[in-house]
């Protein structure tokens, strides 16, 4: 039997990509699946396709609403909605402010809204949909990188604080994959992110290959992994090779 049979589940930011392909693969694999985006057009075909129930809104504020929908409780939450916010550290403010309300404290918010139940019956699954970017960096996009960072980091604060009360976390962390996210992106997701490019499908098998072995990071590109390893290991010679990657984007960006 499905670790996730029978499991009420809620994918944010279902829309397309690695959301829809997400929400696809837990009712795949017999779970009570709630689809949420902000646009209620995009979400109300997959709801349709898969048997599961569409809440538009604001990811921040779905819990209660997704509680009604299932019948009952959230078992599994992936905290997939994120916005790309390309730019430098001279981004507008509103830029930063939004980057940080959607790919981080949207997190949070679910999380206050979850935990309490959670902790009371020792189960419970949150999905951090971050970044390669959140374990390395992306140029081009301070909001992003930094933001993406701190979903990382807040995942794992989650991990380390409630695992031995029956919380499980998992945090995905992609370098390129086929969705608008990476349209997004521009020239800099061209040169790197587009040449390993991967589909949303590989991301939900990989984040279930992590639930199967109660694995918190999920790296759908493995070579995520010694890119992680030689940041820790060498910090000023990995940043002399992203500075290097910097430059080459530059001149591409100026010829």
């Amino acid at each position: 039997m499905s670790t996730v049979q029978g499991a009420g589940v809620v994918v944010t930011g279902a829309g397309g990509g690695i959301g829809a392909a997400l929400a696809r693969r837990f009712a795949a694999e017999g779970a009570r699946v709630v689809v949420n985006d902000l646009d209620a057009a995009r979400i109300g075909p997959l709801a349709e396709e898969i048997g599961g129930t569409a809440i538009a809104g604001d990811a921040s504020g779905i819990v209660d609403a997704a509680r009604d929908a299932l019948g009952g409780a959230v078992d599994v939450f992936c905290a997939n909605a994120g916005l790309a916010s390309p730019g430098d550290v001279f981004a507008d403010e509103k830029v930063w402010a939004a980057a940080w309300d959607v790919n981080v404290m949207a997190h949070v918010r679910a999380a206050r809204a979850l935990l309490p139940e959670w902790l009371e019956r020792g189960d419970g699954r949150f999905v951090t949909t971050a970044s390669a970017a959140g374990l390395l960096t992306m140029i081009g996009a301070a909001p992003y990188s930094a933001s993406k960072h701190a979903a990382v980091a807040f995942a794992e604060w989650l991990s380390l604080t409630y695992r031995h009360r029956g919380v499980k976390v998992h945090a995905i962390c992609p370098q390129g994959v086929r969705t608008d996210m990476l349209t997004a992106a521009g020239s800099a997701g061209d040169l790197v992110l587009a040449p390993t490019a991967i589909e949303p499908e590989a991301v939900a098998d990989a984040l279930f290959d992590a639930i199967g072995e109660d694995r918190f990071l999920v790296l759908p590109h493995p070579e995520v992994a010694t890119y992680y390893q030689a940041r820790a290991e060498d910090p000023e010679r990995w940043i002399r090779g992203m500075n290097k990657l910097q430059r080459t984007w530059e001149k591409g960006t100026l010829a």
